[in-house]
């Protein structure tokens, strides 16, 4: 039994030591040459046994692991060619139960407390209690030093050093005070560490955290590296929140000229997004509302969640599902009811249950999202849901990973604590596209009916009575001013024939194709519209001459012989140009397009000559 005894403890201790390895990602060989038979009580059975203890180990306990009694953190040697130092392997933790100890007793307990190895990717649920992290630092070479906490939203975080006089020396940061009472005000808590003494100086890091497990990943950055970081994050969030800014403004600006919901849905979404982000990120209690130390605390979570359910909102007034199912959208809305009743539940009552069940309810609402998108991608009525469906696909991805932060399912990454402002940067600019190629389409038929007093319904250009007004106007300037305009009448001589071959439908696509090649042959200062059945003008408003009209009817002609696609196989307009210049004797504006009428009238259907001037 004694030898047996021994070699149970001799097993024990490989066991631990396969463990320390393994955690280190050392390959640990199970079975060795020369290793004891099959059925031996050290064969395969023990072999299997110590793989599973193996994997439960890694899988149940990932805080770290146990260091032996009376073993000290390493030393972290800070030199100016690595700027950043991570805590990972480098401290020791340790979780006080109740909370209630301090540095002092800490300090004197010593290697008597549960010190453990603190790896990379810990977590640890500390609600109601304390986790206390100690390491040793000592700098090869003068320079400032800080410790960051890169994570916002910390309750409380405590850093404690003992001066050379014996004393203890606390800085603070967290929410448990505003930001600019910090050590080093930032996003995130940071500490200037103390690296004057050649000596090794042992620190103590206190944590409060509760209601989702700490994971925070702790470094020792330098000066330089602290000051580029940051830099670089006020710039890429400052361009964040304006875009942001820019777009709800604009949105809601639109929302009031048009009166369009689907913009004030999404005016009200972005904002709600932007100061989810707020306190999301910490730029809030950073710069926002730094003083009031309780809404910050409130707002972590209160906001994000109320964003949420404005984000559903929003989708359920772009896809309107009362179309397709009555309980669809009665879902929507009660989902919607939910998310909000649950983000009151948590500000007055805040648990770990309430958090969960809203990062439940954020998933849920995801997944409507898509349902929702699809259904309405489905129906085909929309073609602006594609667009709006690129629009929504990275916030819906990104998201996913603060969500399963939030639920403890995985470490805290870039991810994590970006993904939704990564996302919501992505969409914001599609889904004010979308949102504004909708919106053309809907006032569409509105912006036709009012232009129906001054313009021809048909092609869209203005009819003969806003051509005669604008030409007397004209005609009136160009006496007064002692120059020059021109007047074009532009007839389709082949048009019966096109409608008595291929029917009214090509006639009527005859027209609106010769009314886009009009608005293409002139500038934005001249004038085309339809005058008659077949008949179209051009005003060039002076100053102008026989040169400048001689061009654009040579244009207008050389137009109508290319082909398109609106038009069968071979057909092209035919155009005959008749052109004045302007004013010419007493004839104003009706007589002047008279006088051009006619003068088109005598060219014949088959003439040879497709251009006559009047007066040149």
């Amino acid at each position: 039994r004694g030898g047996r005894h021994e070699e149970d403890e001799k097993g024990a201790g490989r066991l631990r030591l396969s463990i320390d390895r393994l955690k280190r990602r050392e390959f640990v060989p199970l079975l060795k040459p020369g290793s004891p038979g099959l059925f031996h009580d050290n064969g395969l059975v023990m072999h299997v046994l110590r793989w599973l203890l193996l994997v439960c180990c890694l899988v149940g306990a990932p805080a770290g692991a146990q260091v032996p009694a009376g073993s000290e953190p390493p030393v972290l040697i800070l030199d100016a060619a690595t700027p950043v130092v991570a805590l990972d392997n480098q401290s020791q933790f340790w979780i006080d139960p109740d909370g209630q100890a301090t540095v002092a007793t800490v300090a004197a307990a010593g290697n008597t407390l549960t010190w453990a190895l603190r790896g990379p990717g810990a977590q640890h649920n500390i609600d109601g209690k304390a986790l206390w992290i100690r390491f040793d630092v000592t700098a090869a070479q003068p320079g400032r030093w800080f410790l960051e906490l890169a994570s916002s939203g910390l309750d409380r975080v405590q850093l404690m050093h003992q001066k050379a006089d014996g004393s203890w020396h606390t800085e603070e940061a967290g929410d448990s005070r505003a930001v600019s009472d910090w050590p080093v005000p930032g996003r995130f808590p940071t500490f200037e560490l103390n690296t004057s003494s050649a000596q090794p100086q042992r620190y103590w890091l206190r944590l409060e955290h509760s209601r989702v497990n700490f994971a925070t990943p702790i470094a020792v950055v330098n000066q330089s590296s602290l000051v580029a970081s940051r830099e670089r994050e006020q710039f890429l969030l400052g361009g964040y929140f304006g875009l942001a800014a820019l777009i709800g403004l604009v949105a809601l600006a639109n929302a009031v000229a048009y009166r369009d919901r689907n913009f004030a849905a999404y005016a009200a979404y972005v904002l709600a997004m932007g100061a989810g982000q707020l306190a999301f990120l910490g730029v809030g209690a950073q710069h926002v509302w730094t003083p009031w130390l309780k809404w910050n605390e409130l707002a972590t979570t209160m906001l994000p969640g109320i964003s949420s359910a404005v984000g559903l909102w929003f989708v359920q007034v772009v896809t309107e599902p009362a179309r397709f199912s009555r309980a669809l959208d009665r879902f929507v809305a009660t989902l919607i009811v939910a998310i909000l009743a649950v983000v009151v539940a948590d500000t007055a009552f805040p648990s770990r249950t309430t958090l969960g069940i809203l990062m439940v309810l954020m998933v849920v609402a995801l997944g409507l999202i898509l349902v929702l998108i699809g259904l309405v991608w489905s129906q085909g009525d929309d073609p602006a849901i594609r667009v709006i469906a690129l629009g929504f696909l990275p916030v819906v991805v990104l998201a996913l990973f603060p969500i399963a932060r939030g639920l403890n399912l995985i470490p805290i990454s870039p991810l994590t604590r970006y993904g939704v402002s990564i996302g919501a940067a992505l969409e914001m600019p599609i889904l004010f596209y979308a949102l504004s190629l909708r919106g053309t389409r809907r006032r569409e038929a509105q912006v036709r009916a009012a232009a129906l007093s001054r313009t021809d319904a048909l092609t869209g250009l203005a009819h003969q009575r806003s051509l005669l007004a604008r030409l007397d106007r004209a005609l009136t300037r160009a006496r007064t001013q002692q120059h020059q305009c021109a007047l074009l009448l532009v007839r389709v001589t082949n048009h019966a024939a096109i409608v008595e071959e291929y029917g009214q439908e090509v006639g009527e696509r005859a027209l609106v194709l010769t009314a886009s090649r009009l608005r293409r042959t002139i500038t934005d200062v001249d004038m085309a519209a339809r005058v008659d059945h077949q008949d179209f003008a051009i005003l060039l408003e002076g100053p102008t001459n026989d040169v400048v009209a001689q061009s654009c009817a040579t244009r207008v002609v050389a137009s109508g012989l290319r082909t398109s696609e609106v038009l069968p196989a071979g057909v092209t307009l035919k155009f005959h140009v008749a052109m004045a210049i302007l004013p010419d004797g007493q004839h104003d504006a009706a007589g002047s397009l008279l006088w051009l009428q006619g003068l088109v009238s005598e060219m014949g259907l088959e003439g040879r000559k497709s251009i006559r001037a009047a007066n040149f």
